[in-house]
């Protein structure tokens, strides 16, 4: 199976079925994208597959093949997107677990609505952050929207 992951042609040799998620980290080593829930829940295998964010958990390595695949590693090989730095800069992971697919997420919808409200964060961001840091989740990506809220002055 021909599979086009982070700009790079690769030939895995599974069986169809198998979950693209484990095909990325078991066969490909691409640790970034992570396992947790296993049933497309909580977002943490997020994925772009054609620019939309998929579960990778629970999609067929079959129906991934031919199309344009990109983990979180193929955003940026030095952690230089504009998302991955405004988590940084919001101090947005706690445990950082999930963070991989929510950076997905929100990099996704930054492209379809690049000045997103929050009621446009709330619908998109269906990810599941265990520490519960969906405020500086929203604030990053209100930051790289250029729609931050001005800070009260004191």
């Amino acid at each position: 199976m021909k599979l086009q992951i982070n700009n790079q042609q690769h030939e895995v040799d599974v069986e169809p079925e198998m979950p693209l998620l484990w095909v990325l980290r078991d066969m490909l080593d691409l640790k970034g994208t992570k396992y947790s829930c296993g049933i497309a829940q909580c977002g943490a295998c997020t994925v772009h597959i054609d620019g939309e964010p998929v579960r990778s958990c629970v999609l067929p390595v079959s129906a991934a093949e031919g199309k344009r695949i990109t983990t979180i590693e193929g955003l940026s090989h030095d952690a230089s997107h504009p998302v991955q730095q405004a988590w940084v800069k919001h101090q947005v992971p706690q445990c950082g677990y999930c963070q991989s697919g929510q950076i997905m997420a929100a990099v996704s919808l930054l492209e379809k609505k690049p000045k997103p409200t929050d009621a446009d964060i709330n619908a998109a961001m269906s990810n599941i952050c265990r520490c519960g840091t969906y405020k500086r989740i929203r604030d990053a990506i209100h930051d790289v929207a250029g729609t931050a809220p001005e800070m009260a002055k004191v």
